[in-house]
């Protein structure tokens, strides 16, 4: 007989007695589960890791190798900034060189027929991509320059070309008709085609900050201008520049498609030659003399000075061996 009567459980005891037989039971399959879990997790990361280097692979594949030109690749550049080549160390921007070349080869096509899939419409699509990655690289050297020099394009300045470009010809378009114009005929939406003047304008600004002969040529003219009474025609002759003088010889529009000369001219006085004044594809300076206008015509005279520092600087760049291409694409030159 046992000395101490042993007490009662009282059914709280009961409970935690069955909870804690539970628990216990339930361990048994708690670590295998976070075993199974922390292997899955692993096992998709992996999977991700190797779709995402296979997806890379692919893509260096068709843009590197095989050089697709479609709309898929041309989108994941516009997304991903993958060089094509460098200048001196900047990178050229594949989707600058697949947006220049879209557009030269729908211009093309749009004006003489698709060019089809023969030996020789490869040839010429080659034509256009070594003059497409030849602008491009040009437009990247600009931009580098520009950087050093502290020289910048407003957002301002992109809309103002914008909308010299929608009114050209002095037909006063609609935004909307202007796009459809774009997406028609150069294959291009607005971001594409501000990105265009973007570059251009650059390179415009560009060549004028670095040609400091084109500057003291102007000087020049002015002075010869101020001596003989604005003849214009006599100054070029002084200056051994009569292959740079121009005359309409008759009336023309105002709003003719000729750099701005016409434009310039409708705001001057018959025998008056305007200051000097940026071409509106920014490659050069230009006087204007007016000789005759009516209320939309003119008659005028004109002078060019080129720009040609900023060329002979980029073919330096293929002289000194200065860029690195990315793509098979044949023989590169500078630019005529």
């Amino acid at each position: 007989m046992s000395l101490f009567k042993q007490k009662p459980k009282t059914e709280r005891e009961r409970v935690e007695e069955r909870r804690d037989e539970v628990l216990a039971r339930g361990r048994k399959f708690k670590y295998p589960m976070q075993y199974a879990k922390h292997r899955l997790i692993i096992s998709t990361v992996l999977i991700a890791m190797v779709a995402i280097a296979l997806m890379v692979v692919a893509g260096w594949a068709m843009l590197y190798k095989f050089q697709d030109t479609g709309d898929m690749l041309y989108r994941v550049t516009q997304i991903f900034p993958v060089p094509v080549a460098k200048v001196e160390g900047a990178s050229v921007r594949y989707s600058d060189y697949l947006m220049i070349y879209r557009s030269n080869l729908m211009t093309a096509e749009q004006q003489g027929g698709q060019l089809g899939d023969s030996a020789d419409a490869e040839v010429v699509r080659e034509g256009y991509k070594q003059a497409a990655l030849q602008t491009a690289i040009e437009y990247t050297f600009a931009l580098k320059l520009g950087k050093e020099l502290g020289i910048e394009v407003t957002d301002d300045e992109i809309s103002e070309a914008f909308e010299e470009h929608r009114k050209v010809g002095g037909v006063d378009r609609s935004e909307e008709g202007f796009l459809k114009i774009l997406r028609d005929n150069f294959g291009m939406n607005r971001s594409e085609y501000r990105r265009m003047l973007y570059l251009s304008i650059m390179q415009a600004k560009v060549a004028q900050a670095v040609d400091t002969d084109a500057q003291k040529a102007a000087e020049v003219v002015e002075a010869k201008l101020a001596e003989n009474g604005n003849d214009l025609r006599g100054a070029a002759q002084d200056l051994g520049m009569e292959t740079n003088y121009q005359e309409t010889g008759r009336l023309v529009d105002n709003m003719n498609v000729d750099s701005g000369r016409s434009a310039m001219a409708m705001k001057l006085e018959v025998g008056q030659v305007s200051e000097k004044f940026l071409s509106s594809n920014g490659d050069g300076y230009y006087y204007v003399k007016l000789n005759d206008k009516t209320t939309s015509q003119v008659n005028y005279a004109s002078l060019k000075i080129d720009f040609t520092k900023f060329d002979e600087m980029v073919a330096d760049l293929y002289a000194d061996d200065d860029i690195d291409v990315y793509i098979e694409i044949g023989q590169l030159e500078p630019t005529e």
